[in-house]
């Protein structure tokens, strides 16, 4: 029997394609998104801790109600909004899980959803399996910003929904007010849905501040908010998430994430909701990762790379165009086999695979490890 495939162009992702580069090459890996350190002791004991009393059965499908109820109180510290815990706040076994359920929970076959590209590659897959067509806009360069004009142009009946990134993976660009105020003004009117993942809410750089989507009235309205505790405690192979949204949202929301994952890990759910109790938990991040970042950077100048510092995220984009015109692939893999560092090629997170000739490095690393890829970096021949 010959299967007729949903996904006929999807392959194997380039994160897995890298890092098994990485491990059969021996390469320091930045390239695919995870931390290269464990998470606070204090989280895993607590984990133990939930373990130990035995809360090991099945979570409810919507998540523990103390879990929910933490993350309503500091969705309000933080951003100064509410959400009723019971009604509004949703667990899920990770933010791709929420991206996923948000999107099928509204689109429908012959749907339009814009893609703001370069994009996670999660994005389209989601779009397509649910009979949407995904629709390319293209980020401006050189600072990957948004093009409103381009975006107000694409709009029109069919659009569905606007699926967002802030800060941006992989360009770490991080939404301003006046870009929240712009999307807000383009669908007020409309009946136009928005899936914003925001992971990365507590790794922003320099003093700029998360603008979540949420704190925008117009647009909290129509919003599904995604988050991921992975990204922001260290801990990715939890896969352990949220979706913060209105309620008929999100009762709609829960019908399909009954039936992908239906509850997510337990003593999981106790254990961050008694670290959520201490805010510094998550309000120090920024300052962690900004020092990683300055690091990475700092070195990065005694490479021949030309680059910006992230305004976001744990990815930094390196060019190379002024240098050579070799494809981004080509080098990525390249720079894993023969110098022993392996990165992205960003041309993976476009629809055409659109080659600027940049790489994305993660440096949610030790630095111990970014040193050692940046002494690679420096001392070696990279282009001819």
């Amino acid at each position: 029997m010959t299967i007729s495939s949903k996904l006929p162009n999807v392959g194997t992702t380039i994160f897995t394609v890298m890092s098994k580069l990485a491990s059969d090459y021996g390469a320091i890996n930045l390239s695919q998104g995870f931390p290269g350190f464990n998470c606070d002791p204090h989280l895993l004991d607590l984990v133990a801790k939930y373990m130990n009393k035995g809360f090991n059965q099945y979570a409810p499908m919507s998540g523990v109600p103390v879990l929910k109820q933490r993350l309503a109180e500091k969705t309000k510290l933080v951003y100064g909004v509410d959400y009723h815990a019971e009604e509004e706040v949703t667990i899920v076994s990770g933010a791709t899980e929420a991206i996923f359920s948000a999107v099928t929970a509204v689109v429908r076959e012959g749907d339009e959803v814009i893609l703001l590209e370069p994009a996670y590659d999660s994005y389209a897959p989601a779009v397509i399996l649910n009979g949407g067509i995904p629709i390319y806009i293209p980020l401006s360069l050189p600072d990957f910003s948004v093009d409103w004009e381009k975006v107000k142009s694409a709009i029109n009946p069919k659009t569905r929904l606007i699926m967002v990134n802030t800060p941006h993976n992989p360009t770490g660009y991080v939404w301003s007010q006046e870009d929240v105020n712009m999307l807000a003004s383009l669908i007020h009117d409309t009946d136009i849905y928005v899936v914003s993942d925001e992971v990365y809410e507590h790794i922003s750089f320099d003093g700029r501040t998360h603008i979540s989507l949420m704190t925008h009235p117009v647009l909290k309205d129509r919003t599904f908010v995604c988050g991921s505790f992975g990204k922001t405690f260290h801990v990715t192979g939890w896969k352990i998430g949220y979706c913060l949204a209105p309620k008929e949202l999100t009762a709609e929301f829960r019908k399909i994430h009954q039936f992908v994952t239906f509850s997510t890990a337990t003593p999981l759910q106790y254990a961050l909701a008694e670290y959520l109790e201490v805010p510094g938990n998550y309000l120090s991040i920024p300052d962690f990762y900004q020092k990683k970042r300055d690091l990475f950077c700092e070195g990065l100048k005694g490479t021949p790379f030309q680059f910006v510092p992230a305004q976001g995220s744990f990815f930094q984009l390196v060019s190379y165009g002024h240098l050579s015109q070799e494809s981004d692939f080509d080098l990525a893999v390249r720079l894993t086999k023969e110098i022993g560092v392996a990165s992205i090629p960003i041309s993976v997170f476009f629809n055409e695979k659109t080659d600027h000739k940049i790489l994305r490095f993660c440096f949610a690393k030790e630095d111990s490890e970014l040193k050692r890829a940046l002494d690679k970096l420096q001392n070696s021949k990279l282009f001819p």
